[in-house]
Protein backbone atom coordinates (compact mmCIF):
# COMPACT_ATOMS: atom_id res chain seq x y z
CA UNK A 1 0.00 0.00 0.00
CA UNK A 2 1.24 3.48 -0.82
CA UNK A 3 2.46 5.61 2.02
CA UNK A 4 0.48 8.59 0.77
CA UNK A 5 -2.89 6.80 1.04
CA UNK A 6 -4.67 9.19 -1.34
CA UNK A 7 -7.12 8.14 -4.01
CA UNK A 8 -6.29 9.02 -7.60
CA UNK A 9 -9.48 11.05 -7.89
CA UNK A 10 -7.75 13.72 -5.84
CA UNK A 11 -10.31 16.31 -4.70
CA UNK A 12 -9.20 19.72 -5.92
CA UNK A 13 -10.71 22.35 -3.67
CA UNK A 14 -11.29 26.02 -4.36
CA UNK A 15 -8.16 27.00 -2.48
CA UNK A 16 -6.09 25.20 -5.14
CA UNK A 17 -7.98 26.97 -7.92
CA UNK A 18 -6.83 30.34 -6.64
CA UNK A 19 -3.35 29.45 -5.39
CA UNK A 20 -0.40 30.33 -7.61
CA UNK A 21 3.24 29.42 -7.25
CA UNK A 22 6.04 31.28 -8.96
CA UNK A 23 8.62 29.18 -10.69
CA UNK A 24 11.58 30.51 -12.72
CA UNK A 25 10.10 32.44 -15.66
CA UNK A 26 6.62 31.02 -15.07
CA UNK A 27 3.61 31.28 -12.79
CA UNK A 28 1.67 28.06 -12.32
CA UNK A 29 -1.97 28.17 -11.33
CA UNK A 30 -3.07 25.04 -9.55
CA UNK A 31 -4.27 22.72 -10.75
CA UNK A 32 -4.96 23.72 -14.34
CA UNK A 33 -1.55 24.85 -15.59
CA UNK A 34 0.69 22.62 -13.52
CA UNK A 35 -1.29 19.42 -13.46
CA UNK A 36 -2.98 17.99 -16.50
CA UNK A 37 -6.60 17.14 -16.13
CA UNK A 38 -7.38 13.46 -16.00
CA UNK A 39 -8.60 12.11 -19.32
CA UNK A 40 -11.65 10.99 -17.38
CA UNK A 41 -12.48 9.89 -13.88
CA UNK A 42 -10.20 7.07 -12.85
CA UNK A 43 -11.75 3.64 -12.79
CA UNK A 44 -10.95 1.19 -10.04
CA UNK A 45 -8.63 -0.79 -12.30
CA UNK A 46 -6.79 2.31 -13.49
CA UNK A 47 -6.21 3.28 -9.89
CA UNK A 48 -4.83 -0.17 -9.13
CA UNK A 49 -2.39 0.09 -12.04
CA UNK A 50 -1.26 3.59 -11.07
CA UNK A 51 -0.77 2.75 -7.41
CA UNK A 52 1.25 -0.36 -8.24
CA UNK A 53 3.37 1.48 -10.81
CA UNK A 54 3.92 4.43 -8.47
CA UNK A 55 5.19 2.22 -5.66
CA UNK A 56 7.34 0.16 -8.02
CA UNK A 57 8.98 3.27 -9.44
CA UNK A 58 9.55 4.62 -5.92
CA UNK A 59 11.31 1.45 -4.79
CA UNK A 60 13.35 0.37 -7.84
CA UNK A 61 12.95 3.06 -10.47
CA UNK A 62 12.00 3.01 -14.13
CA UNK A 63 13.60 -0.39 -14.69
CA UNK A 64 10.78 -1.90 -12.62
CA UNK A 65 8.06 -0.59 -14.91
CA UNK A 66 7.57 -3.71 -17.00
CA UNK A 67 3.98 -4.36 -18.04
CA UNK A 68 4.22 -8.11 -17.58
CA UNK A 69 5.61 -7.80 -14.04
CA UNK A 70 3.09 -5.11 -13.08
CA UNK A 71 0.31 -7.37 -14.34
CA UNK A 72 1.57 -10.16 -12.09
CA UNK A 73 1.82 -7.78 -9.13
CA UNK A 74 -1.77 -6.56 -9.44
CA UNK A 75 -3.27 -9.83 -10.68
CA UNK A 76 -4.78 -8.25 -13.81
CA UNK A 77 -4.11 -9.16 -17.45
CA UNK A 78 -1.71 -7.15 -19.62
CA UNK A 79 -4.56 -6.39 -22.00
CA UNK A 80 -6.18 -4.34 -19.21
CA UNK A 81 -3.06 -2.18 -19.00
CA UNK A 82 -3.07 -1.41 -22.72
CA UNK A 83 -6.81 -0.81 -22.66
CA UNK A 84 -6.44 1.89 -20.02
CA UNK A 85 -3.08 3.46 -20.93
CA UNK A 86 -2.26 2.46 -24.52
CA UNK A 87 1.49 2.32 -23.86
CA UNK A 88 4.12 2.64 -21.14
CA UNK A 89 4.96 6.28 -21.96
CA UNK A 90 1.38 7.35 -21.29
CA UNK A 91 1.39 5.32 -18.08
CA UNK A 92 4.60 7.01 -16.89
CA UNK A 93 3.11 10.42 -17.61
CA UNK A 94 0.14 9.48 -15.42
CA UNK A 95 2.56 8.53 -12.63
CA UNK A 96 4.33 11.89 -12.90
CA UNK A 97 1.07 13.80 -12.80
CA UNK A 98 -0.02 11.79 -9.77
CA UNK A 99 3.24 12.69 -8.03
CA UNK A 100 2.59 16.40 -8.58
CA UNK A 101 -0.87 16.04 -7.07
CA UNK A 102 0.62 14.38 -4.01
CA UNK A 103 3.26 17.11 -3.83
CA UNK A 104 0.45 19.65 -3.42
CA UNK A 105 -1.08 17.51 -0.67
CA UNK A 106 2.26 17.45 1.16
CA UNK A 107 2.69 21.21 0.75
CA UNK A 108 -0.75 21.83 2.24
CA UNK A 109 0.18 19.74 5.26
CA UNK A 110 3.46 21.64 5.62
CA UNK A 111 1.49 24.89 5.75
CA UNK A 112 -0.30 23.63 8.84
CA UNK A 113 2.80 22.32 10.60
CA UNK A 114 4.36 24.41 13.37
CA UNK A 115 7.42 22.30 14.20
CA UNK A 116 9.92 20.09 12.44
CA UNK A 117 9.83 17.53 15.23
CA UNK A 118 7.37 15.95 15.45
CA UNK A 119 4.98 17.56 12.93
CA UNK A 120 7.08 17.76 9.77
CA UNK A 121 8.79 14.46 10.51
CA UNK A 122 5.38 12.78 10.83
CA UNK A 123 4.34 14.23 7.48
CA UNK A 124 7.50 12.91 5.83
CA UNK A 125 6.97 9.46 7.34
CA UNK A 126 3.38 9.39 6.13
CA UNK A 127 4.66 10.18 2.63
CA UNK A 128 7.64 7.85 2.62
CA UNK A 129 6.75 6.33 -0.74
CA UNK A 130 6.35 9.78 -2.27
CA UNK A 131 9.80 10.84 -1.04
CA UNK A 132 11.31 7.70 -2.52
CA UNK A 133 9.53 8.46 -5.79
CA UNK A 134 11.15 11.90 -5.73
CA UNK A 135 14.52 10.26 -5.15
CA UNK A 136 14.07 8.16 -8.28
CA UNK A 137 13.23 11.29 -10.25
CA UNK A 138 16.64 12.64 -9.25
CA UNK A 139 18.35 9.43 -10.35
CA UNK A 140 16.66 9.63 -13.75
CA UNK A 141 16.84 13.43 -14.05
CA UNK A 142 18.76 13.13 -17.34
CA UNK A 143 15.33 12.55 -18.88
CA UNK A 144 13.48 15.84 -19.49
CA UNK A 145 10.07 14.70 -18.25
CA UNK A 146 11.54 13.41 -14.98
CA UNK A 147 13.67 16.52 -14.52
CA UNK A 148 10.69 18.79 -15.12
CA UNK A 149 8.50 16.89 -12.66
CA UNK A 150 11.30 16.90 -10.07
CA UNK A 151 11.76 20.68 -10.36
CA UNK A 152 8.05 21.35 -9.99
CA UNK A 153 7.65 18.93 -7.10
CA UNK A 154 10.64 20.36 -5.21
CA UNK A 155 9.33 23.87 -5.63
CA UNK A 156 5.82 22.99 -4.50
CA UNK A 157 7.02 21.26 -1.34
CA UNK A 158 10.05 23.47 -0.69
CA UNK A 159 8.26 26.79 -0.32
CA UNK A 160 6.57 25.99 2.98
CA UNK A 161 9.38 23.79 4.19
CA UNK A 162 11.78 26.76 4.17
CA UNK A 163 9.29 28.86 6.11
CA UNK A 164 8.79 26.13 8.69
CA UNK A 165 12.51 25.40 8.91
CA UNK A 166 13.40 29.04 9.61
CA UNK A 167 10.60 29.45 12.15
CA UNK A 168 11.35 26.23 14.00
CA UNK A 169 15.14 26.60 14.16
CA UNK A 170 15.07 30.40 14.61
CA UNK A 171 18.06 30.70 12.31
CA UNK A 172 19.26 34.27 11.72
CA UNK A 173 19.75 34.00 7.98
CA UNK A 174 18.16 35.80 5.08
CA UNK A 175 15.63 34.22 2.75
CA UNK A 176 18.11 33.94 -0.13
CA UNK A 177 20.60 32.19 2.13
CA UNK A 178 17.87 29.85 3.31
CA UNK A 179 16.91 28.98 -0.25
CA UNK A 180 20.52 28.22 -1.14
CA UNK A 181 21.00 26.06 1.92
CA UNK A 182 17.72 24.32 1.21
CA UNK A 183 18.96 23.29 -2.24
CA UNK A 184 22.12 21.81 -0.74
CA UNK A 185 20.21 20.12 2.07
CA UNK A 186 17.68 18.69 -0.37
CA UNK A 187 20.41 17.18 -2.54
CA UNK A 188 22.08 15.68 0.52
CA UNK A 189 18.77 14.36 1.87
CA UNK A 190 17.88 12.44 -1.28
CA UNK A 191 21.39 11.08 -1.65
CA UNK A 192 21.07 9.46 1.76
CA UNK A 193 17.52 8.17 2.02
CA UNK A 194 16.37 4.70 1.08
CA UNK A 195 13.46 2.44 1.98
CA UNK A 196 15.33 1.03 4.99
CA UNK A 197 16.69 4.15 6.72
CA UNK A 198 13.78 6.52 6.17
CA UNK A 199 12.34 6.30 9.68
CA UNK A 200 11.65 8.57 12.65
CA UNK A 201 15.05 8.10 14.30
CA UNK A 202 16.96 8.81 11.10
CA UNK A 203 14.92 11.93 10.34
CA UNK A 204 15.37 13.29 13.86
CA UNK A 205 19.15 12.85 13.59
CA UNK A 206 19.18 14.33 10.09
CA UNK A 207 17.40 17.52 11.11
CA UNK A 208 19.51 17.92 14.23
CA UNK A 209 22.67 17.64 12.17
CA UNK A 210 21.26 20.04 9.61
CA UNK A 211 20.52 22.57 12.34
CA UNK A 212 24.09 22.38 13.64
CA UNK A 213 25.59 22.78 10.20
CA UNK A 214 23.41 25.73 9.23
CA UNK A 215 24.25 27.58 12.45
CA UNK A 216 27.61 28.41 10.90
CA UNK A 217 25.83 30.35 8.16
CA UNK A 218 23.98 32.67 10.51
CA UNK A 219 24.38 36.38 9.83
CA UNK A 220 26.49 37.81 12.68
CA UNK A 221 24.75 41.19 12.45
CA UNK A 222 21.68 39.61 14.02
CA UNK A 223 23.59 38.06 16.89
CA UNK A 224 22.82 34.59 18.21
CA UNK A 225 20.21 33.08 20.46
Amino acid sequence: MLASNFALNFPIGKRFDTDSYRYPNKTYMFPLALIKKNRHSMTEKEEIWIRSGYETFALIGEKGLKVEQLAKDVGISKSSFYHHFADLDIFIEELLQYHLKISIVIAEKEKLAKTINPELINILLEHKTDLLFNRQLRIYSNKPNYKDTLSKSNYIMGKDFIRLWLADTKLNIQQKQAEGLFELALENFFLQINSDNLNKSWLENYFENLKRITRSFENPMYGSD
